[in-house]
């Protein structure tokens, strides 16, 4: 009787679980092309800034680093 019990929540489980994929409200192709296109212009961006910052501040330490007193 346990075994009908059980087959009955892991059925009453799965139902809630499609039902739950019926909702999700996915993104248009339109939609995720131009969001594809913002993440990679600004992950390109961000690499050149901080690539700038980076080569600015080896040049900095460098210099006190070399300094004589």
């Amino acid at each position: 009787m346990s075994e009908t019990a059980e087959n009955r929540v892991k059925v009453s489980k799965f139902s809630r679980i499609k039902a739950e994929f019926k909702k999700i409200v996915w993104p248009d192709r339109k939609s995720v092309a131009k969001q594809t296109v913002a993440v990679t212009i600004i992950s390109i961006m961000l690499g050149l800034i901080i690539a700038v910052l980076d080569v600015i501040f080896q040049y900095g330490v460098d210099f006190l680093v070399n300094l004589r007193f």
